[in-house]
């Protein structure tokens, strides 16, 4: 009978693709610690085994198994239950089935007046009963009833939340549910943070492969469940970074906040600023934002932007455009003050880009490398390249003795070709294109010994060699 009885469920298993059929031996001790021989099961038996939930303590046991009557009711077993339980006989308590737990969660409360055959209950039946909830606690209870309680245990998800400025270091976990909303999300990490608006609070994912955050934040309720915030293609991860802002995440979504680094005329010092500004804004609002939190020159200094990557200009932006599109992600934004003679320029002036520049070999080729701040410099007509290395030096105020090893090359297309002091700088540029950062431009070859200081936004990495100080 045993070996039968093992084989259907074993036919049972492979049928639900489970490969491990797990079974669990029940002995009931008598008199003397003496195993008990189950009772006989006759033909109208059932088998049922019961579990009880405490809500309080939000915890489902185990605690045993009666032989009940096919014909017969709930209510005729309710002393047996109070017993199993520990309560007095006459506690009211709830009875619900267990239907199924996967793929999802089915548990339904039995009519305690019908009969069990009725109600499709059958041998190896799982019913769980709790005391019936008070009104009057159940406000402190997160899961009053068994099938909340199953479907959170279902749900369940821990998340270890970090802050976005220290993306290596778990700041605290959340025992949250994976069908819990957005709401339910930044209400229950405002709670954490002690914070009263938690529309405050901006989540951004983790990407499971490079263990860091995703480079865009959570928008204002633009998932619907905490579970499409952890899922990362395929991989479901157990992290998210927050942030703490000053004002309301959909306030702040329609506005456009750029990273800025405005690198003074004379100061050695760049300054990071958060400009903030309604996205229909232009580079011209950015540029009269950046002028009332920085010193100038002088008053009437004019600013532009550029934009910088991997140490070369690659384009100075209309004061007209729009700041919706403007990427500071992987590029770096620069704000400078325009020189005033580059606002005279004659006619057969020039205004170049100039790269600090070096040799590094790779494969054995010998490939020339940018490194440093890049800048314009305005060469006259006729200028010789004695003549421009003096205006260089005083503007990077180079000492003499390290000035004295460097090397002058006009560059076109990456290939460098080397100018005497006696050279008209001003005759290898034909072109006055200033965008054109790939075209030409003149290289100060000479090693890079200037300390390197990093500043870094989410994951992205922005490299300044002045020093930096970050404002907000």
């Amino acid at each position: 009978m045993l070996k039968k009885s093992v084989g259907a469920l074993r036919e049972v298993s492979n049928k639900a693709h489970n490969a491990e059929l797990k079974l669990f031996l029940e002995i009931e001790d008598g008199l003397g610690l003496h195993p008990v021989p189950p009772p006989e099961k006759l033909k109208d038996d059932i088998l049922l085994f019961f579990k009880l939930y405490d809500p309080e303590k939000e915890e489902l046991r185990y605690v045993g198994r009666l032989f009940v009557k096919s014909y017969s009711k709930p209510i005729e077993i309710l002393t047996k239950l109070n017993v199993l339980a520990g309560f007095a006989p006459d506690v009211e308590i709830e009875i619900f089935e267990e239907i199924k737990y996967e793929p999802s969660v089915m548990c339904e409360r039995l009519d305690k007046r019908a009969s069990f055959r009725f109600s499709q209950i059958e041998d190896g039946d799982i019913i769980c009963f709790q005391k019936r909830p008070l009104s009057e606690v159940q406000e402190n209870i997160r899961f009053p009833e068994v099938p909340l309680f199953l479907e959170y245990v279902k749900n369940r998800q821990v998340v270890h939340f970090r802050a976005l400025e220290r993306p290596k270091e778990d700041d605290f976990s959340l025992d949250l549910a994976k069908n819990h909303s957005y709401d339910d999300v930044v209400e229950r990490v405002a709670k954490r943070l002690g914070l009263d608006d938690p529309s405050k609070i901006r989540l951004t994912p983790h990407n499971c492969y490079s263990q860091q955050p995703k480079p865009n934040p959570i928008k204002y309720r633009s998932v619907d469940h905490l579970l499409d915030m952890l899922v990362h293609y395929n991989q479901i991860s157990d992290t998210l970074y927050y942030e703490v802002l000053d004002i309301p995440l959909p306030e702040l979504q329609c506005l456009k906040t750029l990273k800025v680094a405005f690198h003074h005329a004379t100061k050695d010092e760049a300054l990071i600023l958060n400009i903030r500004l309604p996205k229909q804004s232009t580079v011209g609002d950015v540029l009269n934002e950046i002028k009332t939190k920085v010193e100038l020159s002088h008053p009437s200094a004019e600013l532009r932007l550029l934009e910088v990557f991997y140490h070369k200009i690659y384009k100075i932006f209309p004061v007209s455009e729009k700041i919706e599109n403007i990427n500071d992600q992987y590029w770096t934004l620069r704000a400078e003050e325009i020189p005033e003679e580059e606002k005279n320029l004659g006619a057969n002036d020039r205004l170049i880009h100039v790269y600090h520049i070096t040799k590094e070999s790779a494969q054995n080729q010998v490939q020339v490398t940018n490194f440093g701040e890049p800048f314009f410099l305005v060469i006259h007509e006729g200028e010789t390249l004695e003549n421009v290395k003096v205006r260089i030096q005083k503007r990077l105020q180079v000492p003499d003795e390290e000035f004295s090893k460097w090397k002058f090359a006009f560059l076109s297309l990456g290939r460098p070709e080397y100018l005497e002091d006696s050279d008209i700088v001003s005759s290898r540029f034909q072109r006055r294109d200033i965008y054109g950062a790939w075209e030409q431009y003149l290289g100060l070859e000479h090693s890079d010994t200037s300390p390197k200081r990093t500043y870094a936004a989410s994951q992205n990495r922005h490299t300044f060699e002045k020093p930096v100080k970050i404002y907000n």
